[in-house]
């Protein structure tokens, strides 16, 4: 966690405002960690110290045998959905062939998905920990703050629509059965078996419906992940530019100024809307601080070199924003590199089928449905990675924003 440097050389967990500067979270993945969990893709989970060993060993064995069972649900539809491709190409109807090869895509790619998350599950634990630890969650202690949790409230807003969009499209398509009110099977794929047969029925439209929900978490869980790290570093980084903008505001807050010139230099870093610098900012919103409150709280004045202590903070700050861009890196890059494939074809046998398909309602609706999510994830990974790559450039640009000149034989 940031050293008391950083927060004014008071209580790290102060406030800059009671109502514009939320207390810290103490974890900002908690909906994707249980998202995680729920669906298979954490086969080693961290348990309670305290319970006994017995109840830890069975408590293992049954994570890892939920994730095989799930695994095993989407790789077994991807082979019945091969066999219904190659049974249906001396055909040549098109419609049967693209229905059948894009389910196949879409399931082989769920189990290439589930196996790298818990492949790559304690390394994710690791990184989504390190981050709970060492972010600030506003910025340096001067005249104009930022706070990070509107970029953890952003976060958990798009997760949970995402989540609940790519569920509804999958869902839906696999309870259009028991909407239309007759005995067929949500997917239709081969089986060595009669599945429509009473003994079999109920547990093949169960598999299927399960293998459904695990296509729609497994999508929606990568892109919300991706999102999310893509958020939080971008507010990370508005953090950092918001800290060097007020490098001299902290010189003087902790050297003992009084609050007359802090707000004088408050009202000129912090101008009207009209006459603000556009784009300052990501993904947060700077506010001004409440500085009867952080002087009260700061003690006596720091003697010693309070604009280089607190220009190593900042330096510090920069350095684990990096090091989490890498991390981010190193973790999606094996996986984009196979989404980036699975969403070309997608997008391909989609668009044939739309065009070229039956004029069905349901099957239309469904088919739209897949297709703005695929667009929709598209563009979220493209452009989510763009914008985190323009901002990390703009270091410069805040540190001219503040009167850093004033201190230049300091540094």
């Amino acid at each position: 966690m940031a050293s008391l440097q950083y927060h004014g050389n008071v209580d790290a967990d102060i406030r800059y405002d009671v109502r514009l500067d939320p207390a810290r979270e103490t974890n900002l993945f908690r909906l994707l960690m249980g998202l995680q969990l729920a669906m298979g893709m954490v086969p080693s989970p961290k348990l309670p110290n305290w319970w006994p060993k017995w109840m830890r060993t069975a408590a293992l064995f049954a994570a890892r045998l939920y994730c095989a069972v799930v695994i095993f649900t989407s790789l077994h539809l991807g082979v019945l959905f091969t066999k219904t491709t190659l049974d249906v190409l001396p055909t040549g109807e098109l419609q049967a062939i693209t229905d059948a090869l894009t389910m196949t895509i879409i399931y082989f790619f769920t189990g290439y998905g589930t196996i790298y998350w818990c492949v790559r599950s304690r390394r994710l634990l690791g990184y989504m920990e390190h981050i709970n630890r060492e972010y600030r969650h506003h910025s340096l202690a001067g005249v104009t703050f930022v706070s990070c949790h509107a970029a953890y409230r952003k976060s958990w807003s798009f997760t949970t629509v995402w989540i609940m969009a790519c569920l509804l499209g999958v869902i839906t398509w696999g309870v259009s059965p028991l909407i239309l009110g007759i005995r067929t099977l949500p997917l239709l794929c081969w089986y060595p078996f009669d599945a429509l047969a009473p003994v079999t029925y109920t547990a093949v439209y169960a598999t299927q419906l399960f293998g459904q929900i695990l296509v729609g978490v497994t999508f929606g869980f990568g892109g919300s992940l991706f999102v999310t790290l893509c958020l939080l570093l971008l507010g990370q980084f508005d953090v950092l530019y918001c800290s060097l903008k007020n490098i001299d505001a902290h010189a003087k807050l902790l050297s003992g100024d009084s609050i007359r010139v802090l707000s004088l230099l408050q009202s000129e870093l912090l101008l009207e809307h009209e006459t603000r610098e556009l784009n300052q900012y990501a993904v947060l919103k700077e506010h001004p601080t409440d500085l009867l409150l952080l002087c009260v709280g700061r003690g006596q004045p720091v003697q010693e070199n309070v604009f280089h202590s607190g220009l190593v903070e900042c330096v510090r700050l920069h350095r684990f924003i990096l090091h989490c861009s890498m991390e981010l890196e190193n973790l999606f890059s094996p996986y984009c590199l196979v989404k980036s494939l699975q969403i070309t074809f997608q997008l391909c046998l989609l668009v044939f089928v739309g065009v070229s398909g039956t004029r069905e309602v349901l099957r239309i609706v469904n088919q739209l449905q897949y297709l703005a999510l695929t667009i929709f994830e598209l563009l979220m990974f493209t452009y989510c990675g763009e914008l985190l790559s323009r901002h990390s450039i703009r270091s410069g640009e805040a540190f001219w924003r503040g009167s850093w000149w004033k201190y230049a034989h300091h540094i």
